[in-house]
């Protein structure tokens, strides 16, 4: 069942013994907390400045974002950087389908099982314009711990109706998860973000069963995790591979 908005508060200041901490902590911690951020059944989250993109999947010469100018009119060049010699040659070598910036390049692979580089950077204040191209790492300003509820964030719809995706399946919390969470955002159209815009709401659910809190389990990744967080390598499972075998 899930928590409204007056429960979250409630639950924000119930202080439960048997959470961590020498005399317990609330089920529900979320820092920076403003009530007028907290809706009928959710609480709104922010965006972080700081982002990050896996280094190699951005082509040389092309800018990670486009600062963002109120009023100023561009065109595709302003995706390139150097001198206008340089960005009129590389907007050339990209209409013309150069492989250097097609993005079905091999060379552009993302290997989920291995670590990868990243570019950290941060966006103005005036706003960034995003590539539809690009995936970006980012992450609410919020740090959130939660205890015996199920936690998890969505777009709000007004994100939805901008096509803005503020994550890739990775919605959904766990019980004991403590740190800001990581966004994996996509955009369909050239798209202005600004630091701390509303992108997206946290909602709380009860569950049933024994518990199993993130911040103990040994196979956790990402608790405590500040700021954009690059991916933990995917583990692939030879277990899983004897078992199917020995179902045949």
């Amino acid at each position: 069942m899930q928590l409204s908005g007056p429960e979250i508060l409630r639950q924000m200041n119930l202080n439960n013994p048997h959470n961590p901490g020498e005399y317990g902590r609330p089920n529900i911690i979320i820092k920076p907390f403003d009530e007028r951020c907290l809706g009928s059944n959710s609480y709104d989250l922010h965006l972080s400045p700081k982002f990050k993109v896996y280094k190699d999947t951005i082509p040389n010469g092309m800018r990670l974002y486009i600062p963002y100018e109120s009023g100023k009119k561009y065109s595709m060049r302003d995706w390139f950087i150097g001198t206008e010699l340089d960005k009129m040659r590389n907007y050339f070598l990209y209409q013309h389908h150069d492989p250097e910036y097609d993005f079905r390049n091999p060379k552009f692979l993302i290997d989920p099982t291995k670590e990868k580089e990243t570019i950290d950077f941060e966006i103005p204040e005036t706003g960034a314009i995003l590539n539809p191209q690009f995936g970006y790492l980012a992450s609410t300003v919020e740090y959130t711990e939660t205890y015996n509820l199920f936690p998890y964030i969505d777009g709000k719809s007004s994100i939805g109706r901008n096509f803005i995706l503020n994550h890739h399946t990775a919605g959904r919390g766990d019980d004991g998860f403590c740190g800001t969470w990581t966004l994996e955002i996509r955009v369909l159209h050239p798209t202005v973000v600004y630091p701390y815009m509303r992108i997206g709401q946290i909602y709380y659910d009860e569950f049933r069963g024994e518990q199993k809190q993130y911040n103990k389990n040994s196979a956790s990744h990402y608790n405590g995790q500040n700021g954009p967080t690059p991916a933990a390598p995917v583990a692939i499972d030879s277990f899983i591979k004897d078992l199917v075998e020995k179902q045949r």
